[in-house]
């Protein structure tokens, strides 16, 4: 299948939470049903960069570098024999409009573009990543790390929130988009400090209210790669 998007994920800070999965009971695209791990559910708070981000091959000027937020939660499909695991997005925010557009009619995803910020300070004892965007308020996410990358172990917590490779869309009653994400293994860094000063209930509604008043289960920070999103399909 081809390439719709392609461009580098870099710097992506993770907070997960583990929550009720009734919760999420009415985001769950048809034909899919919830992943867990070690009977654990989880919401993933996820920033990243954009970087030399091409759609269908052409580098579009003013939409190559920029900052992405989502709240993301586990599904997997069973494909004939075979599970495939992937993500639904609850919300994605982006500071471009017109990314937010080609999202929505596209791939039917639920995007909003808002004003965003990010801070990169990468130093040779440790690495300061925050991501920030604004609605109503300033919201924001800032990640302490070591500087150096760590492969993810096989099995652990760190390989469930990672090793994801398809995205699902609840884009009707009967029917899901389904669409591949390619990108090699990641590393991750040692996260030695965190701050999450997010109001969920503004950002992505009353359903997260509750996440105002959680700790995070587990705090990442991944180095990411090159990613290619393929052109999406439909499941009835």
């Amino acid at each position: 299948m081809s390439t719709f998007l392609s461009a580098e994920w870099r710097k992506l800070a993770m907070a997960n939470y583990a929550i009720d999965p009734d919760i999420l009971k009415a985001f769950v695209p048809y034909k899919t049903e919830l992943d867990t791990w070690n009977n654990t559910c989880y919401v993933s708070l996820v920033g990243f960069m954009f970087l030399q981000t091409q759609l269908l091959g052409m580098k579009i000027p003013g939409h190559v570098n920029f900052e992405e937020v989502n709240l993301r939660f586990y599904v997997r499909y069973k494909d004939g024999n075979n599970w495939k695991r992937g993500v639904v997005f609850i919300k994605e925010i982006v500071p471009k409009t017109m990314i937010a557009w080609v999202a929505n009619n596209v791939y039917g995803e639920n995007y909003e573009a808002l004003p965003m910020r990010h801070n990169w300070q990468l130093g040779t004892d440790k690495q300061i990543v925050s991501y920030g965007w604004k609605k109503q308020q300033w919201h924001e996410m800032i990640i302490r790390a070591s500087p150096t990358p760590e492969d993810i172990t096989t099995g652990s917590e760190a390989e469930f929130i990672t090793e994801h490779y398809w995205g699902y869309t609840q884009t009707g009653l009967s029917k899901t988009g389904e669409y591949e994400v390619q990108h090699p293994r990641w590393q991750t860094y040692e996260v030695t400090d965190y701050t999450i000063s997010v109001d969920f209930e503004l950002s992505y509604g009353p359903v997260f209210t509750f996440l105002n008043h959680l700790q995070p289960q587990s705090v990442l920070l991944a180095e990411g790669s090159l990613i290619k999103v393929l052109k999406g399909s439909t499941i009835l």
